[in-house]
């Protein structure tokens, strides 16, 4: 095997982990990995191949990581998944009394087990009512102000 044809190998060695694990690191070696090939159809001194691959390397991490990076900032309620960010602070529809005790509402068409996080609070079918949070499968609800 040739320097030129080890260096391509690399490069799709790298490329599949960054199919694996996608941290923008390995593309940045196979960029590198790819750069050495082309140069090491000119050069034959594998410590300058190794210099040329770590800052192309580098450099392509530095060029490339700011495009490529998912953390761009959004407002932190987009963000939030799960109860948190599709329930916690929505409008519902209670469908049984809700009292401290017992009751239910409906939010996105499913029903949910519902009290109300005020002891003499007392919602009757019908009303809306606003969700504070959750306990397992029980929606804690307060009124809509």
């Amino acid at each position: 095997m040739t320097l030129w044809q080890f260096c391509i190998f690399a490069g799709l060695l790298f490329l599949l982990l960054e199919l694996f694990f996608p941290f923008q690191f390995f593309l940045a070696m196979a960029i590198g990995a790819f750069v050495t090939s082309i140069f090491s159809g000119f050069i034959s001194s594998v410590p300058i191949l190794v210099l040329i691959f770590a800052v192309s390397s580098v450099l392509s991490l530095l060029i490339f990581r700011p495009f490529l990076a998912k953390d761009k900032p959004e407002d932190e309620k987009s963000k939030e998944t799960g109860i948190s960010g599709q329930y916690i602070g929505k409008k519902a529809k209670v469908i049984k009394e809700v009292t401290n005790s017992d009751g239910a509402i409906s939010i996105y068409g499913e029903r949910w087990d519902a009290r109300s996080i005020e002891q003499n609070d007392v919602f009757a079918e019908g009303c809306e009512v606003e969700i504070v949070r959750n306990e397992q499968l029980t929606m804690y609800v307060k009124s809509v102000r």
